[in-house]
């Protein structure tokens, strides 16, 4: 491989655990009874996004902005019947996006991961399904400034799994598509669709459950395209596709 390109959410930033500490804590007095398990659940109903409203988002039917009120209405559904709708919504929407940057990490495997690529003259960066600007913030804040190169779905007009979206990333890289290594934390829209893409996807399995992420569930139905694309459990193994020297 003569080129690394990245997604960033929960493969590069821990943006499970960013959201997590945000939600408990924005002040919201109908969930002050939650306990720590029902907390766990809570988060764990926003985070993961069951009724895959961020996909409405990528699909162009709800603003950015809105598909985080659809998550947040659906995981207090379960805990209270106090509607979340007004100026409660609003000023929920204002608290997460003040706090929810305060929280943002990278992973600890990361910065070894581009000290070694830096030492090998490999160069890297991100392709991501979220507007460039946002991303780019994010990536600095968890301090990865040094990613220069990184295409937001507004780049090109697409998000993955089209595969112009990667494309444009090997291109900024200067590395070919077959000789581009895409690593991702969704099997589906990051390992596979790179694949397909004619990039090398490399699915990274943080939880080492054998399940992917986001809106791939995991199912039976997709176990032969699980075999078919190579999976890690954390970012030092990809190594393995490059060269030692340049």
């Amino acid at each position: 491989m003569d080129g690394v390109l990245f997604d960033i959410d929960d493969t590069l930033v821990d943006l499970e655990g960013a959201m997590g500490h945000t939600l408990q804590a924005i002040p919201d007095p109908h969930l002050n009874h939650l306990s720590d398990d029902d907390w766990a659940l809570y988060k764990a109903l926003y985070t993961t996004d069951p009724q895959r409203h961020y996909d409405r988002f990528l699909a162009g039917d709800v603003t950015f902005e809105e598909q985080r009120v659809h998550r947040v209405r659906h995981a207090r559904a379960a805990f209270t019947p106090e509607p979340f709708v007004g100026h409660l919504a609003e000023a929920w929407v204002r608290a997460y996006e003040q706090t929810l940057p305060l929280h943002f990490r990278a992973y600890d495997d990361v910065e070894p991961l581009l000290d070694e690529l830096d030492a090998r003259g490999i160069p890297y960066g991100a392709v991501s399904n979220n507007v460039h600007d946002y991303q780019r913030a994010k990536l600095d804040r968890a301090g990865l400034q040094r990613i220069a190169t990184l295409v937001g779905i507004d780049t090109v007009g697409v998000a993955k799994p089209d595969p112009a979206i990667y494309h444009e990333g090997a291109r900024l890289l200067g590395t070919a598509p077959a000789r581009t290594l895409y690593v991702g934390d969704n099997r589906l829209v990051d390992a596979v669709g790179a694949r397909s893409a004619g990039l090398v996807g490399v699915w990274l399995d943080r939880a080492g459950t054998g399940r992917g992420s986001g809106t791939d569930g995991g199912s039976a139905a997709d176990a032969g395209d699980a075999q078919e694309v190579p999976r890690i459990a954390g970012l030092e193994p990809v190594l393995q596709f490059l060269p030692s020297v340049r």
